[in-house]
């Protein structure tokens, strides 16, 4: 119970200094719906349910549930939205945009805009991938967000790159990037994520049945103790961008000293390949959203 307590509690604390925060949208929906009457039309809970989810991410989510998913025998819906976009501490150059092939299965490739930089990053090198970060602008609030780019050194090696990383979690506590070092070719795809899954059998696969079990599962919830779960929907966006351009006169001052003589070493960073990526409240830990990429047309 109390490290339950603990967890809501920092999960207040984030979601309380987000709301403070002007650099950074993040929104966080969760609702159950049930049916109160035998009078409910199943088109209109859907629409009930969808016009929530739109007004509480400002509009940014829309249709969380699909035609067809509310029937006569829908009795609980369990629905969940996440909205985040934020800007960078050190925003790209638009100008500098341009598409590059992006390296998909099978030997193929498909053109996507590439953001450069030839600004200092936090990268990390180790045996077989790299770690990209980017810090999030922030406002007054104590909270440091950032996105995360896991790049695998093969085109083909996402697959055993989160393996690694799933048999050493502890890996994003003690190994993430803390300091800037020089860069050579540095790309990133930008990326226009949205996402949608109905996860009731993949929580099932999990081990977590007793919601949607017929033993009163969420009776204590609810009061009723013939009500069950029926389905649990997720849609999730992400925007990854420039978010505004540099100075003309700061870029090519940047272009004019990569000329000099200056033999320090220059990391290489193009994710031009499935990738790993995530962002992490980079105070407390907390993973707030971690997704792949194979590739960016199809997100």
């Amino acid at each position: 119970m109390a490290d339950r307590e603990s967890k809501s509690k920092q999960k207040r604390m984030i979601l309380e200094t987000i709301s403070n925060q002007t650099k950074v949208s993040l929104r966080i929906a969760k609702h159950l719906f049930s049916k109160e009457s035998e009078k409910n039309i199943p088109a209109e809970a859907l629409k009930e349910v969808n016009l929530w989810a739109e007004k509480e991410t400002n509009g940014l989510i829309k249709n969380l549930l699909p035609p067809g998913s509310v029937n006569d025998l829908t009795v609980l819906i369990g629905a969940n939205a996440l909205y985040f976009k934020g800007a960078w501490e050190e925003q790209f150059d638009i100008s500098y945009t341009e598409d590059n092939d992006f390296h998909i299965q099978n030997c193929n490739s498909v053109k996507v805009p590439f953001m450069t930089s030839c600004e200092e990053q936090f990268i990390g090198v180790f045996d077989d991938f790299k770690i990209l970060r980017l810090p999030f602008e922030q406002g007054g609030g104590k909270r440091r967000f950032s996105f995360y780019l896991f790049l695998p050194d093969a085109e083909d090696g996402l697959l055993d790159l989160i393996e690694k990383l799933a048999s050493e979690f502890e890996f994003l506590q003690h190994k993430l990037p803390s300091r800037k070092v020089k860069v050579g070719t540095f790309r990133i795809p930008r990326l226009n994520i949205s996402f949608e899954l109905e996860t009731s059998s993949m929580l099932k696969e999990l081990g977590v049945v007793l919601p949607f079990s017929d033993i009163g599962g969420v009776a204590k919830m609810v009061d009723n103790e013939s009500l069950v779960v029926s389905k649990i929907f997720h849609k999730s966006f992400i925007e990854v961008n420039e978010a505004g351009t540099e100075a003309a006169a700061a870029t090519f001052e940047c272009m004019g000293f990569g000329l000099c003589l200056d033999d320090t070493p220059r990391i290489e960073f193009v994710a031009d390949h499935p990738f790993l990526f995530l962002i992490r409240d980079d105070l407390s830990g907390t993973v707030l959203f971690i997704g792949q990429v194979l590739n960016p047309l199809d997100m």
